[in-house]
């Protein structure tokens, strides 16, 4: 029969996702900590990477507080490496589809909060880093509706490396799951910006005023053919538009203003 010890045990990964403030964590499955092929690199980006990757698989590991050979890592040192370690890992197993299937239902729970912005309608936000390189940024919240990113509302997130959950997770998971672009696409059916604005005694303020809503235009998005069209016009260039409303051609603008460049740098 098992000792009152083996009883009270709780495995390194549930004891890491379980502390506080990690509650953005899933825990990572030890057959994919095992195999070798997902911890490629990794060994170059973590101090004592064998001690951590034994503390993280639940072996006991030598450290210099119960020995007195220098090489060894002391406890504290140890237990940053493993953590830096099993951040790094989670990043990778966020993205394949164990990991995204635990993450999506995060997401649905809610557990990483909804979006502040009002015509957001309370989407729920997904964790993610603004780069790949450890120590860079901390943990930011991405918003599929407005694509826009957020600082957690609450401090016991600022700690969280933003490399532990990587770039790459927010879009896949979109791509992933379609019901999150479609709780998006309702939500900006279901409002119109157009309808509010800044107002003096009743009149709307125009948008090339100082207190004009001048950068509105970057949360629109295509809704009708039209406004897909003008879109595909103003990808490369601002289009020059005629009496009637149809874009100029003006290709032979470019080898002009080309030219006097040229007769300018000449001078």
């Amino acid at each position: 029969m098992p000792s009152d010890g083996e009883d009270e045990y709780v495995p390194w990964v549930q004891q890491f996702c379980e502390s506080f403030g990690h509650d953005y964590f899933v825990p990572v499955a030890q057959e994919f900590i095992e195999d070798d092929f997902n911890l490629t690199g990794l060994s170059s980006q973590v101090p004592y990477y064998r001690e951590a990757l034994l503390t993280i698989l639940d072996y006991q590991v030598e450290t210099a507080d119960d020995d007195d050979d220098k090489k060894l890592p002391n406890k504290a040192i140890l237990a940053h490496s493993a953590e830096l370690l099993y951040g790094l890992i989670h990043a990778r197993y966020i993205v394949s589809k164990p990991g995204l299937t635990a993450m999506a239902s995060k997401f649905e729970r809610n557990e990483f909060g909804t979006c502040p912005r009002y015509y957001c309608d309370g989407m729920h936000l997904i964790p993610v880093g603004s780069t790949d390189i450890p120590g860079s940024e901390t943990v930011r919240l991405y918003c599929p509706c407005c694509n826009d990113i957020y600082i957690p509302s609450s401090s016991r997130y600022l700690n969280i490396d933003g490399a532990f959950f990587g770039t790459t997770f927010p879009g896949l998971l979109v791509k992933m799951f379609p019901e999150i672009e479609n709780q998006c696409r309702l939500r900006i059916e279901k409002f119109n910006q157009h309808d509010f604005g800044l107002k003096l005694f009743g009149f709307k303020i125009n948008e090339l005023s100082a207190s004009g809503s001048r950068m509105k235009w970057l949360r629109m998005h295509l809704k009708t053919d039209a406004d897909r069209v003008e879109y595909d016009q103003c990808e490369l260039k601002i289009p020059q538009l005629a009496a009637n409303g149809d874009s100029i051609d003006d290709g032979g603008d470019g080898d002009d203003n080309d030219d006097d460049d040229k007769t300018m740098a000449s001078d």
